[in-house]
């Protein structure tokens, strides 16, 4: 199984990267966020992958973080999501919209993405809920390439204090605070993500606050 590849960015194709790593090019598909990050060409490049196995077909799925790969993989086991349905997700939303999305159960936020029906995104939502937390908690580091040279490495950077929302890792931070002081992950998900929505360029602290403020017992 190829986890990782790091090296050169040949070219760029509509939804696909050719990476040379020590003289050997793999075409790696991308979503058109992770196509939008990706330097220019003969620059330093490094990708989580996900090799897609079929009788008549070998093809790696390219991702900056393991979060977005893990959502991936967590699409794919939805009936009706293949790998191309998986990425046109994760191009309409991103990682941490697909988080929110399946967190706050909001299947209509899923079916904005291109060839994904109500039916479809509702189970989406449906089976991926409980996986949400775990998901959540991955997002603090990104996929970089050492400026040294061509053969790089994925690091997993370690997130800095008082993130804004929309920062990597501030949300994984405000959750598992959230987690640490008792709440049930699944409510604690929610609650973040939700916080994460309304303001996302709070810090972590006041990401808590307000995650604490809708999970505070009504009336």
């Amino acid at each position: 199984m190829i986890g990782r590849l790091a090296g050169r960015l040949d070219y760029r194709g509509a939804d696909h990267v050719l990476i040379d790593v020590r003289g050997v090019g793999y075409i790696v598909h991308v979503s058109d966020r992770v196509m939008a990050s990706l330097p220019r060409a003969g620059e330093a490049v490094a990708l989580y992958t996900d090799l897609l196995v079929r009788e008549d077909l070998l093809q790696l799925f390219g991702f900056t973080t393991l979060a977005e790969k893990e959502w991936h993989r967590l699409l794919m086991t939805v009936q009706g999501v293949g790998a191309k349905a998986s990425m046109a997700i994760l191009s309409a939303l991103g990682e941490d919209g697909v988080s929110r999305a399946i967190a706050l159960g909001d299947w209509n936020a899923i079916a904005r993405a291109k060839g994904i029906g109500p039916k479809t995104a509702q189970r989406v939502v449906n089976e991926l809920k409980d996986k949400a937390p775990s998901v959540m908690s991955m997002s603090g580091g990104r996929a970089r390439p050492s400026p040294a040279d061509g053969d790089d490495v994925i690091e997993r950077a370690e997130p800095a204090p008082s993130q804004p929302a929309n920062a990597p890792g501030a949300q994984a931070e405000a959750l598992s605070a959230l987690v640490n002081l008792g709440y049930a992950p699944g409510d604690a998900a929610a609650a973040v993500a939700e916080a994460a929505g309304n303001d996302p360029q709070a810090a972590t602290p006041g990401l808590i606050r307000a995650a604490l403020r809708l999970l505070a017992p009504k009336g």
